[in-house]
């Protein structure tokens, strides 16, 4: 039986190391590539097209939840790659919003082996693996997590580059000049982005984007 070719995303090189070590150390596994950022990530993936990416969420150059969605846009209907996300993130909205992108398996990093083992080889058979604890806590606060996502989803992708960088202090003149558009346009967006998340002001927004993940950690 042929090897199931993996490829490794996360910001951690000794996380990376350690699993192709374990992954590897077991029949069946080939960890063909790793990734440290996710533009490297996306591009190694549509390049090599492994059976099946294992990725942090929260990796460092572009979103998680973007690289997901571009794998999927992008992939012909005869190469399927499967998306295994492996996060040491516990808030829950990460789930929700992974399971929306269409993830084919959600596990910690607090899991053992076995259940890495479990989720690789579920999806591999073409099913969807994702933590039974997760799964019990998206049902308890499924209200809560399905407004914060719709309001997310409201947003249009120049709302969102004007909520990331209001969120991280600048003002509607440097956005302005940042993105080439007027004032006016930035505050008109700026108003049409607090009533899709209704907030209040820009400490409220600013909130709302760090809550959400919008704001790049690592920078």
């Amino acid at each position: 039986m042929e090897a199931i070719k993996i490829i490794i995303a996360d910001v951690h090189l000794i996380l990376r190391e350690s699993l192709k070590c374990l992954l590897e150390s077991k029949e069946g596994f080939q960890v063909v590539d790793e990734a440290s950022d996710g533009a490297e990530c996306l591009e190694k993936v549509l390049n090599q097209k492994p059976d099946i990416l294992i990725l942090e969420l929260l990796i460092p150059g572009k979103s998680g939840f973007d690289i997901i969605k571009e794998i999927h846009q992008k992939q012909q209907k005869c190469e399927t790659i499967k998306i295994l996300v492996l996060t040491g993130c516990r808030d829950i909205r990460h789930f929700a919003q992974a399971v929306q992108c269409g993830v084919d398996g959600y596990i910690s990093k607090r899991s053992g082996y076995s259940n890495l083992q479990k989720a690789i080889n579920t999806i591999v058979e073409g099913r969807t693996y994702f933590q039974p604890e997760m799964i019990e806590e998206l049902n308890k606060r499924k209200f809560e997590i399905e407004s914060e996502i719709k309001k997310l989803n409201s947003l249009t992708k120049r709302e969102l580059e004007i909520l990331k960088y209001l969120s991280v202090g600048m003002y509607n003149k440097e956005i302005a000049l940042k993105l080439e558009i007027s004032e006016r346009t930035v505050k008109n967006h700026v108003s049409n982005v607090f009533k899709k998340i209704k907030v209040a002001d820009r400490t409220q927004a600013a909130v709302f984007a760090i809550r959400n993940y919008l704001v790049d950690v690592y920078k």
